[in-house]
């Protein structure tokens, strides 16, 4: 049960880093949704390895087959289950790693917890089993469209670099138009320079990623353990190397007073609405149709290129190096993950408020 997320729209995920390949089964998604193809196969060849010299060199061209739930191009209502075959792997690359544990990695505590582990790339802890949650983003997605609801991750910061302004201040449109994924053409190739820099020392960078979503409409989340903003940090802090998650000013609105800190009233052409948005779009775990805004905190990928120490199976002390193909930073990569993890909450809790009401 816990390799499923969701409540009435459920993903449930298969499938290990250097096994035949990663899936899913998306089950009580709607209806009659059009299914563009194309836009799936997209959102997927933004999480794929080896897209630019800042990600990993493996070689995968990560394409979607659906084997269930699409006819003719629409959505059916039945499970949508759908795969992606490995057809790069390097397992021999982790064959000197099998009988020790990697620090920061779940190597130990697998072992522990199940008796066995797959060493090969990490193999369920693998962060490659996020394919599966980018595929049932995208349908999610594709559904939300039809509600109006645009949702928009970037990298905003990476190590001690960092983007200055309220996203408000971004031309959001530009996210994709460099490697790193963020809307500051500037920032994005100092980004940029520092992952290289890490990369050629065999280290790694961690940073945040901020996502943005508009047109929600006002009433999504129930009280009081299905808050909206439970719901989001529980789908974000289930990706991997996910550190930390806040919403609205977050940690930067503590040092603030009440009243520096409310989001006031006020009717706008008959519309209520805030003249701020400190909230997040968010208040009492119900949306208010503002805008919803969070950040999430990766850490550096625990995979380094560097000798360390370490102990063995047997609890020996001894040191290890990594070696293989690896990301210097999992942000840019990362970006369409959490838009994943976004649109299938917002999807699932939208359903939930319908079958709330009369």
């Amino acid at each position: 049960m816990f390799n499923s997320y969701g409540n009435i729209v459920r993903l449930t995920s298969y499938g290990e880093s250097h096994g035949k390949g990663i899936g899913g089964v998306l089950d009580g998604f709607p209806s009659g949704i059009r299914i563009d193809m194309e836009f799936v196969q997209a959102e997927l060849n933004r999480r794929r390895p080896g897209q630019s010299k800042l990600s990993t060199p493996r070689k995968e061209d990560d394409e979607v087959e659906f084997l269930s739930g699409i006819f003719n191009g629409k959505s059916t209502g039945s499970p949508i289950g759908f795969i992606v075959w490995n057809k790069n792997q390097h397992s021999s690359d982790y064959d000197e790693l099998k009988n020790v544990y990697r620090p920061s990695h779940a190597d130990y505590t697998y072992q522990v917890k199940f008796g066995t582990r797959d060493y090969r790339g990490g193999g369920r802890a693998s962060a490659r089993e996020t394919i599966a949650r980018v595929v049932g983003g995208a349908l999610a997605k594709l559904a939300l469209r039809q509600l109006g609801i645009r949702i928009t991750a970037f990298t905003s910061q990476v190590g001690g670099i960092k983007l200055e302004e309220h996203y408000t201040a971004y031309d959001l449109d530009l996210v994709e138009s460099n490697p790193v994924r963020c809307p500051d053409p500037v920032k994005a190739v100092e980004m940029g320079e520092l992952i290289m820099q890490m990369k050629a020392k065999g280290d790694t960078i961690g940073g945040v990623i901020t996502c943005v979503i508009k047109g929600c409409p006002i009433g999504l989340g129930q009280p009081a353990f299905g808050k909206l903003h439970a719901a989001l940090a529980a789908g974000m802090l289930s990706i991997n190397a996910a550190k930390a998650f806040e919403y609205g000013d977050g940690f930067s609105g503590l040092t603030k007073t009440g009243s520096e800190q409310n989001d006031v009233f006020y009717n706008n052409g008959g519309r209520i609405e805030t003249l701020t948005n400190h909230s997040g779009g968010i208040q009492g775990g119900i949306s208010n149709g503002q805008d919803i805004y969070f950040r999430v905190g990766f850490k550096p990928v625990a995979t380094v290129l560097m000798e360390q120490h370490t102990v063995n199976v047997d609890g020996i002390d001894t040191t290890m190096k990594a070696h293989g193909r690896h990301d210097a930073c999992v942000l840019p990569r990362a970006v369409p993950i959490v838009e994943a993890m976004a649109a299938l909450t917002l999807l699932d809790y939208y359903l939930i408020d319908r079958t709330t009401q009369l």
